[in-house]
């Protein structure tokens, strides 16, 4: 079935050839994503945001939002209408057969009158992606049904082949810097560089990730990358972003990822990908971080600094069990894209 599928969002400048070129923060990507995934099962994809122009990209139509409208341009109608995060897109499109309120951040901020009153004359399903996400709205919160979808990994960073020799001791760190990057330095200056000769923490992190959004929190992620690159001596290499092609010729690269985890994350990308390409990773229990890590299998998930420290070790020093996880995370994380998220939105909603 061909269906009308209109999505909206209201964050920064971004379309699908922005997604294609630069970095980009997760919620665009997934927006941009799952736009091109229901293109390419056959669906009529308008999608609306903050974008320059209008555009055509890989089958979906890009239009830019028109602000002073109150119908930010938008048609009335569609079979389908997601709306991306923003309050003030929810009751947009008004005639569509099902509606969709699409969040990525925790839900406690829904909370707010500002999404409740919407929420309650609209009810649109929410979708949530995971189920620590879904824990996060309260019970008495307006909605149209709940759902959980987890976000697709994108193709680039899937069918990573086999890798018959372990690397040499590099790890990546490709999150937002303000997401305990600080925190990480100090266990890899005190605890694991020391006993790990020739070990390497790549970070590949920067405020241009996030558009105008980043700029405005560049001087709060100065001083955590000022810091790396002034661990030049214990192995740090401060990379910024780069282009999610180049991000994943570098996992290709290096031998796992470390990271904490952040109490904001409801799906956390920065861990799903580098799993996906056969990275083990260690990250603490916070979050939604164990439903991305199988702990014991494809990496660890710990409490605490030295618990930390101590899997980071293993992991980057011992060649067998890095091989056995490298395996295990080629076989059981890399099997849901975006085409399979986009058939879980059919399912429930067309």
């Amino acid at each position: 079935m061909c269906a009308h599928i209109v999505m909206a969002d209201d964050g920064i400048t971004f379309d699908g050839r922005v997604k294609d070129q630069r970095p980009l923060g997760g919620a665009e990507t997934a927006f941009a994503e799952l736009a091109e995934a229901f293109a390419a099962r056959g669906h009529r994809v308008q999608a609306f945001s903050r974008c320059e122009a209008p555009l055509s990209w890989k089958g979906v139509a890009w239009t830019p939002l028109e602000p002073d409208r109150p119908d930010r341009g938008l048609p009335k109608q569609a079979d389908l209408y997601i709306a991306n995060r923003a309050n003030q897109l929810i009751r947009l499109c008004p005639k569509a057969g099902r509606a969709v309120f699409w969040i990525h951040n925790p839900a406690g901020y829904l909370k707010k009158p500002r999404y409740q009153w919407p929420l309650f004359l609209r009810r649109p399903a929410i979708v949530f992606s995971g189920a620590y996400h879904l824990s996060t709205y309260p019970a008495w919160g307006f909605d149209g049904g709940r759902h959980v979808v987890p976000l697709g990994l994108p193709a680039l960073f899937q069918g990573a082949t086999e890798r018959s020799v372990a690397p040499p001791p590099r790890a990546i760190f490709t999150s937002n810097p303000l997401r305990s990057l600080d925190w990480l330095l100090s266990v890899w200056g005190e605890r694991i560089a020391p006993k790990v000769p020739g070990a390497e923490l790549h970070v590949f992190a920067g405020a241009a990730t996030y558009g105008a959004v980043g700029a405005a929190k560049s001087e709060r992620m100065a001083p955590s990358l000022e810091r790396a690159a002034a661990m030049a001596g214990q192995g740090v290499v401060l990379r910024g972003p780069v282009p999610r092609t180049e991000l994943a010729a570098e996992m290709r690269q290096a031998r796992a990822f470390l990271y904490r985890g952040d109490p904001g994350e409801t799906f956390c990308y920065a861990a799903a990908e580098p799993q996906a390409m056969g990275l083990p990773g260690v990250v603490e229990d916070i979050a939604c971080m164990k439903e991305r890590v199988i702990d014991g299998q494809t990496g660890f998930v710990v409490r605490g600094e030295a618990a930390f420290a101590e899997a980071a070790i293993r992991v980057l020093t011992d060649d067998a069990l890095w091989q056995r996880q490298h395996r295990a995370c080629l076989a059981m994380q890399g099997g849901w894209g975006w085409d399979q998220a986009a058939a879980a939105f059919e399912a429930l909603f067309l």
